[in-house]
């Protein structure tokens, strides 16, 4: 039996975290280059988006399990915007810059057609670390 992914749902309590307290949310979204038809183009960088998902800069909202949609201004047009939760890399709040990071997720052909987690840039970060502190405390990542 397939487990539902638990991203939509971290990513709606993150969601309600930061509208509770005041702050701004903050998505970020890693753009597949052939599936981003309903996206604003002039809005991507390095292959990511950041959208302000606040219910002040958003109309009808919905965090589904598999979709994100909502309407939103960009330069003055509204725009219906929706992409798979799947594609989320990150929800922040932006005034303190505190929230979850997702691990970057592949879909490379495999004998399953499982999506493969992948953690090349948090290890690299870490080693990245290790290296400038030589002879102090590490940081190590735990399995």
């Amino acid at each position: 039996m397939n487990q539902p992914s638990t991203k939509p749902y971290l990513i709606r309590a993150i969601y309600e975290w930061c509208c509770e307290c005041g702050y701004t949310p903050m998505l970020f979204v890693k753009v597949d280059a052939g599936k981003s038809n309903n996206l604003p183009k002039e809005n991507i960088k390095d292959g990511e988006i950041i959208f302000n998902v606040n219910h002040n800069a958003v109309r009808n909202l919905n965090i589904a399990n598999d979709i994100i949609s909502f309407s939103a201004r960009f330069n003055g047009v509204v725009r219906e915007i929706s992409f798979p939760a799947e594609t989320v890399s990150g929800i922040f709040a932006r005034e303190i810059n505190q929230g979850i990071a997702f691990p970057e997720v592949t879909y490379e052909d495999n004998q399953t057609g499982k999506p493969e987690k992948s953690n090349k840039s948090i290890s690299s970060k870490t080693e990245t670390i290790e290296s400038k502190r030589k002879g102090k405390t590490s940081l190590r990542i735990v399995k």
